[in-house]
Parts: C-alpha cells; structure tokens; sequence
C-alpha cells in the first residue's frame, strides 16, 4: 500500500471538511456543545439514510467492527462536546487531535502489523509535534478540564480509527462501510441526547436543522474519504494525514472565533507541514 498524491488530496480535502464541522459544533449560537454536536449528528443521520437504499451491505466480516465502533463513537462524542464545553477550539480540537496518530501508529504495528518505514514515522512525528504545538501556542492557563477531555478522546479516536481501517477493508465497500456506522452511531446517540435533556433537544433540533444539514454532510462525506483512503494506504499515515486538519482549525479560530493565531502556532503549521512533506517524498 502507498500513500499516492491521489489519495493525499482527497485526505487534505477531508481535512478541511473535518475542521468545518468542530468549528459548527464549537461556534453553536446555542452556546451548548452537547446540542451543537447533535445537530451535527442528526444531520450525519439525515444524509447517511438517503444513501443507504442506494448502497450494498457491509460484508459479514465487517459488522462486528460496526458494532463497536458504533459504541465506541458514542463515548467520542460525549468526550467532545466535554473538551468543547471546557476549552477553546484552537487548544481542545489541535490536542485530542495531535496526539492521536501517534498512538494509532503504535497500535497500527501491534494489531495490524502495519510497520511504517523511517520516513514515514518522521512524517508523523512532525505532524503531531506541530499539532500540539498548534495547541499550546497561547500562554495562558489551559482548563486542566479541557486537557483531560481531549487527552481521552485522542485514545478514543486511536481506537475507533483502528477499529474502521480493519473493518473498512473487511467490509467489500469503504463507503458502505461508513454510511451504516453513520446512521447506526446517529441513533445511538441521538436517543442518549432525547433521554437525557429530554423534548427541548427536539426543538433546539428543529430550529438548527440547516446547520446540522452541513456539518452532518461533511462529517460523513470527510470520514468516508478517509475511510477510503485506508484501504489503499497504511492506516497510520492516513491518520496523521487527516489530522492536517488542526491547521484549518486554527484558521477558523482565528478569523471566524477571534481565538487568537500567533506566532508559536504559526510555528507549529511549519511542522506540519514539513510532515506532510516527508509523508510523501
């Protein structure tokens, strides 16, 4: 498997979508990041069943991974909209973000057997160096909160990345693969939010629907290339590939959240940069 100018387009592009919705979600006129997230949600809901009647089912390999990454994004979205709830965008979203593909290398080499070459693993280092850097460029006092939501959800998102890259190859068909766990992941989640906030989310649903409408496609529409790009490229260079997305992130922070972009984060870019740079060269 190789990591072709083709694909890192395509998990580039995904990148940019991915930012777009943590920034929907964060950037809530509600002012909720538990009923942001789920408009999002039930936006992902919406568009995955339109695509369902129109897709094969998954192969029966891939169902036991369905079902737990199914329970696994359940707690990611909770771990999220805590990091949100705590913290800025521009730390929250770079931290949990960061150090993910570090941990999806590791445990990429454990389970998948997948061991990345020497350049490969520079490219990844510097990836989620410059990401993290991207998180504690500012200089005042994060929320220990914040720091401990998106630490956590980064070994969630090792996790469930694993759990996807394996069953996306076992499934016949990537797409299929990530529109099922879509609208599986959805109801789980959504029933959750009905049961504990309890009629209010229906309306706060109702009144966001077009917000959720957007963040739901390119929530699905940037997992579904990734997921793609796993079955043609080592699963740990895809994940760090993705995670370019901290710099759109940041960007959008600074000119759509007024969260501050200085130096020490635009430092950090560089290092990201030079990582992707030494993924493909």
């Amino acid at each position: 498997m190789e990591l072709t100018l083709g694909v890192t387009l395509a998990v580039l592009a995904a990148g940019l979508m991915h930012a777009g919705w943590n920034a929907l979600v964060k950037g809530g006129s509600g002012g909720d990041p538990l009923l942001d997230t789920s408009t999002i949600v039930a936006g992902s809901a919406a568009c995955s069943l339109v695509l369902l009647p129109f897709l094969p089912l998954p192969l029966a390999a891939a169902w036991p991974m369905v079902i737990a990454s199914m329970l696994i994004h359940f707690g990611y979205y909770v771990a999220l909209t805590e990091a949100y709830r705590a913290g800025d965008l521009s730390f929250a979203y770079p931290l949990m973000r960061g150090t993910a593909p570090l941990l999806v290398t590791i445990l990429g080499i454990v389970f998948l057997r997948e061991l990345p070459s020497l350049q490969v693993t520079a490219g990844i280092v510097l990836i989620c160096a410059g990401i993290v850097a991207i998180a504690f460029a500012q200089r005042h006092r994060h929320p220990r909160a914040a720091v401990y939501w998106a630490l956590g959800n980064a070994g969630i998102i090792a996790v469930y990345t694993l759990v996807d890259g394996a069953g996306a190859r076992a499934s016949g068909n990537a797409l299929a693969y990530v529109v099922w766990l879509s609208f599986l992941e959805s109801v789980l989640f959504l029933a959750w939010v009905r049961w504990h906030r309890g009629a209010g989310a229906v309306s706060y649903l109702r009144t966001r629907w077009r917000r959720g409408l957007v963040g739901g496609f390119f929530s699905v529409a940037a997992y579904a290339i990734v997921l793609w790009a796993m079955t043609r490229a080592p699963v740990a260079a895809v994940a760090a590939l993705r995670e370019t997305s901290v710099l759109f992130a940041a960007l959008i922070g600074a000119v759509l959240l007024k969260e501050p972009l200085g130096p020490g984060r635009l430092a950090g870019a560089m290092g990201v940069v030079i990582g992707v740079a030494a993924l493909k060269l």
